[in-house]
């Protein structure tokens, strides 16, 4: 179990530590949603979740399968749903890896990107295409 403290510091702003490392971070609200976009909003990191964990989720099989997918990006584009509640409409995701790798472990790859933990773990009302790209 991994425990994760949060402070509400006031004026929408939060204060995140993660126990085993006491790494921390801040988030804000995002300014269309009275905050002053200063940094990450509850829902970036959800799309930010997604994309490193389908990159770390490749990099674990990657490590595996003795392939080098270093470089490889993922793209995030978040939409809010324009009506009422307030929720994560869709997560696009466009992943690009600098190598070109054989058909075989390229959907290796892809099929461990999108079985990853957080994309699991999202409700599927969320729509999150993903979009591969090779060398």
């Amino acid at each position: 179990m991994i425990t994760i403290q949060v402070e509400y510091q006031g004026d929408l702003h939060c204060k995140a530590v993660h126990g085993p490392s006491h790494a921390e971070f801040s988030t804000d609200a995002p300014t269309d949603n009275q905050g002053r976009g200063e940094s990450f909003s509850p829902t970036d990191l959800v799309a930010t979740a997604l994309g490193a964990c389908m990159l770390t989720t490749m990099g674990i099989l990657a490590r595996t399968l003795k392939i080098d997918i270093a470089g490889a990006t993922a793209t995030v584009q978040k939409e809010m749903s324009s009506t009422a509640p307030r929720r994560i409409h869709s997560l696009t995701v466009r992943i690009h890896v600098p190598h070109a790798l054989n058909p075989e472990d390229q959907q290796k790859l892809e099929r461990a990107a999108r079985t990853c933990p957080v994309h699991k773990s999202l409700d599927p009302a969320i729509d999150t295409p993903v979009e591969f790209t090779w060398g």
